[in-house]
């Protein structure tokens, strides 16, 4: 006997809902391009603050052996037991974070402010300054230095690695142009804010020459490039 062909089952092909105003409009090529652009401006400026990034650390580190070494080994030791403790028992997200909320709340009035203050300045640093210079007209021994130096260096430390931290989980441009650029200017930002409250605290720490010192390593770094990239020997 021959078999008997049913009829396949139709099935009624699923129509999506049209957006409202008709087709659907394809993305917006102009604010694609220019966002590219924007990405590749701010590849292009991260990259010539690189070597300010190196110039203002080695001009730190010339600047601060004119302190008492024993305060360079609190400041150090401060670096160090942050380092220690984020790598081994503990992140202090939450800390960084709650000084994150202070700043946004402080520049609250100014909404750009808002965005970029909180991984510009070192809330915790600038906080302990100003305590510092406050106990300093009660208290005249030098443990509150030891002890201001020791939580200035772990308080920079959390700053720094927390901010490159938030900046670099952004969502990141070309070649992570939003991580290249805003950690160098963050970075330079923060040492020259600890470099300028050194030079409150010692007479020896010299933030003009800090500043001129930061300069000339840049300004001889540039034409070094400049010649290897684009001089020729013949």
């Amino acid at each position: 006997m021959e078999k008997k062909e049913f009829p396949k089952k139709w099935v009624e092909p699923k129509i999506r809902p049209m957006p409202r105003g008709g087709e659907p409009k394809a993305p917006a090529k102009p604010s694609q391009i220019s966002n590219k652009v924007f990405d590749i401006i701010k590849l292009i400026l991260g990259i010539c603050l690189l070597p300010f990034v190196y110039s203002f650390s080695a001009a730190f580190f010339n600047q601060i052996v004119y302190i008492d070494i024993s305060l360079q080994h609190y400041f150090w030791a401060g670096v160090i037991t942050l380092v220690l403790i984020y790598l081994f028992i503990w992140e202090p997200t939450v800390v960084y974070e709650r000084g994150h909320r202070l700043v946004e709340i402080i520049f609250s009035f100014f909404q750009p402010l808002v965005k970029f203050a909180p991984y510009l300045l070192p809330v915790y640093t600038i906080v302990l300054f100003i305590l510092y210079l406050f106990l300093c007209i009660f208290i005249q021994d030098k443990w509150l230095t030891e002890w201001a130096m020791f939580l200035f260096g772990l308080s920079i430390a959390l700053h720094l690695i927390f901010a490159a931290q938030s900046i670099r989980s952004k969502k990141g441009g070309l070649l992570k142009s939003n991580y290249i650029f805003g950690f160098s200017f963050m970075y330079i930002i923060s040492l020259g804010l600890v470099a300028l409250f050194l030079n409150f605290i010692f007479k020896e720490f010299s933030f003009i020459n800090f500043s001129n010192n930061a300069y000339s390593i840049a300004s001889s770094i540039f034409p070094a490039v400049f010649s290897q990239l684009f001089m020729v020997k013949s």
